[in-house]
């Protein structure tokens, strides 16, 4: 049996015995603790082979062992930490070069060279990938919070907007509401049919408000409506189409209001027409409630390449220096033209005119590919 062994033994390394086998199990062993405690295991590994090389056993059986602990420190510690520990381990494998009479030196160099420096570009690309990996973890974490703080935002734009929506809706039929029944109770006796056209504007104008409530609310509601298709049907939003309607109801309550439309006619992104019906419907009302006896005109130009509406009113008896509609960004109605201009890219000028009264002007761009519908200008 001993003969068996010194045949497959390499010349001038002694067989494995007793001895051999426990130095085998201490240089192997401390291999399972690597993750913990990468340096002091290749320092131990590093140490046993050492010791079981100067016993004159073969080196190679162990040589697994300090190639895994070198990767580990590669893997988990700083490149200068892991070259330090692969010359160590590239010395201990001269030294068993050195330790074999028949060895050739310039193999062994190459190969103490070579090996540790292989097992640590193995480690340092395997930490170099770690580290990707837990950027990307960051990144995504970041990623996941800034969507959440995007949604947060969304969430209260979209409630800024529908608080404004429900201020321009209700403002609005409220006002005519409040006029016309001051004037129904003014001249219920003398002119019972004044009274009756008051009653009749009062009540088109409730049923109108409600309406728009209704479909603000039944945005509100669920996404779907339970069979997949997506959210509830509701009425379209208000557009340039129903300013006449608007207007017919500020006839009703008693202000004169001249409706004209020139260009090319055509149609736009719903966003900007909202944006153009509420602007006239806040400047209709303050006419309303702050100078019931002037004479209103709303002009609607389509440009080219952009959208101009302009309310103006001649101020009528009251005083033209009314300071509820002189001063810029005084109550919600006046910011909130602002911020709708603002939203899709136009601009609203707002304030006295030299003539007197006062004078409202959107301008706000559109895309200029839209098919036009005619050109006459409506009055």
């Amino acid at each position: 049996m001993l003969l068996g062994r010194e045949r497959v033994l390499p010349p001038d390394w002694e067989p494995l015995d007793s001895f051999g086998y426990a130095l085998t199990a201490l240089v192997n062993l401390p291999v399972a603790a690597r993750r913990r405690a990468p340096v002091a295991v290749c320092l131990i590994v590093c140490v046993a082979w050492t010791g079981y090389v100067s016993a004159g056993y073969w080196p190679v059986v162990n040589c697994l062992a300090p190639m895994l602990a070198l990767y580990t420190v590669a893997a988990a510690r700083s490149l200068r930490t892991a070259l330090g520990c692969a010359a160590l381990t590239g010395g201990v494998w001269l030294y068993a070069g050195l330790s074999a009479q028949a060895s050739s030196m310039a193999t062994v160099t190459v190969q103490a060279v070579v090996f540790p420096l292989v097992m640590c570009r193995f480690g340092y690309a395997a930490r170099v990938s770690a580290e990707r990996g837990d950027q990307l973890a960051v990144l995504t974490e970041q990623l996941r919070r800034e969507q959440a703080e995007r949604a947060r935002r969304a969430v209260a734009e979209e409630q800024g907007r529908i608080a404004r929506e429900l201020h321009d809706v209700v403002a609005h039929h409220m006002s005519v509401i409040s006029v016309q029944a001051g004037m129904a109770g003014y001249v219920f006796g003398s002119d019972p049919g004044a009274a009756h056209n008051a009653l009749r504007t009062i009540s088109d104008t409730s049923r109108e408000g409600l309406e728009e409530l209704r479909r603000m609310l039944t945005v509100l509601r669920t996404d779907d409506n339970g069979d997949g298709q997506g959210p509830a049907s509701y009425d379209s939003v208000p557009g340039l189409g129903r300013l006449d309607e608007m207007a017919g109801r500020i006839r009703a309550a008693g202000v004169p209001v001249e409706l004209t439309v020139t260009g090319r006619p055509r149609p736009l992104a719903p966003g900007v027409e909202l944006c153009a019906y509420r602007v006239v419907q806040e400047a209709l009302t303050n006419v309303l409630k702050h100078a019931h006896t002037a004479r209103a005109v709303v002009v609607v130009e389509y440009g080219a390449r952009q959208l101009s509406v302009t309310v103006t009113d001649d101020g009528g008896a009251k005083e033209r220096t009314d300071p509820d509609r002189i001063l810029p960004g005084a109550g919600h109605g006046l910011i909130g033209m602002r911020e709708r201009a603002r939203l899709y890219g136009g601009t609203v000028n707002i304030g006295p005119r030299p003539e007197g009264g006062f004078g409202v002007r959107l301008t706000l761009p559109t895309s200029a590919s839209a098919t036009p519908q005619g050109d006459e200008a409506r009055t």
